[in-house]
């Protein structure tokens, strides 16, 4: 099964990836067609069902599998549904995911226990500040409170609704809506990402111009690339955790 890292690579960001899927699987129906309509619908379910077999989730399985046919019958298939519904979905996930929120880090939850450990490797004092950065529905604010629970814990992200479901789920935890990339991280202790690829250079470039010296970036899945870590290790889900103590770069010395 591929990895969540190469689906990035190949296919795109969730949700992106799953809109692709679903393309593919039109794709499919309108080439069967000449056959049939149950040809062309049970072919364009398969390869949609095949396809949703890279995801390891099995929420995104599912909603990737059920995409086509779902879609078909708020078409005006079977059951006569009018067409304009199915921009209802559409226009939820866009609320939940803002336009740039697709350009940057999708919505990938932090499992439980993947930060068990950490406290061993960047140990903080009480009443330290923690952030993290773009904290989704709030998976890695918990990670975060079970493994500093004397730490004060804080999430930003820019989606209002997925920044509402953290605050509600996580109480522990001060939640607001903002953008991770205007924030300054002068003031904590451990800054954590779960984000993209694409994005580790920039949150490496942030973290060594903003946070003090002694402090921790920890990041779920990807490296900061040409960066040895302080410390990294394997979960059993096949995801790793980096550890990593920015450099603040020295203020240049004006010419004389």
């Amino acid at each position: 099964m591929l990895t969540r890292g190469r689906l990035f690579r190949w296919v795109g960001a969730w949700p992106l990836s799953a809109l692709l899927v679903w393309l593919a699987a039109w794709g499919v129906h309108a080439l069967l067609l000449g056959l049939g309509a149950v040809p062309a619908f049970i072919g364009a379910t398969l390869v949609g069902a095949a396809l949703s077999a890279v995801y390891e989730r099995r929420w995104r399985r599912v909603m990737v599998a059920a995409g086509f046919p779902v879609s078909l019958l708020m078409s005006g298939g079977p059951g006569g549904a009018p067409a304009w519904l199915w921009l209802l979905p559409l226009a939820l996930l866009w609320w939940l995911y803002p336009r740039r929120s697709w350009s940057e880090a999708p919505l990938f939850p932090t499992p439980g226990g993947a930060l068990s450990t950490l406290a061993t490797v960047a140990p903080l004092p009480a009443g330290a500040r923690v952030l993290d950065a773009g904290c989704g529905v709030g998976d890695g604010l918990r990670e975060l409170l079970r493994t500093f629970p004397a730490a004060q814990v804080e999430g930003v992200e820019w989606s209002r609704p997925l920044a509402w479901v953290a605050r509600l789920r996580v109480r522990g935890a001060r939640v607001r809506q903002g953008d991770l990339w205007a924030d300054d991280w002068s003031a904590f202790a451990l800054v954590y990402v779960f984000q993209r690829p694409e994005s580790m250079p920039r949150v490496w470039a942030k973290a060594c111009a903003e946070m003090a010296p002694g402090s921790w970036l920890v990041s779920l899945d990807f490296a900061v690339p040409d960066v040895a870590p302080v410390a990294s290790w394997q979960l059993p889900s096949g995801q790793s955790v980096w550890v990593y103590r920015p450099l603040r770069k020295a203020a240049s010395k004006p010419a004389n």
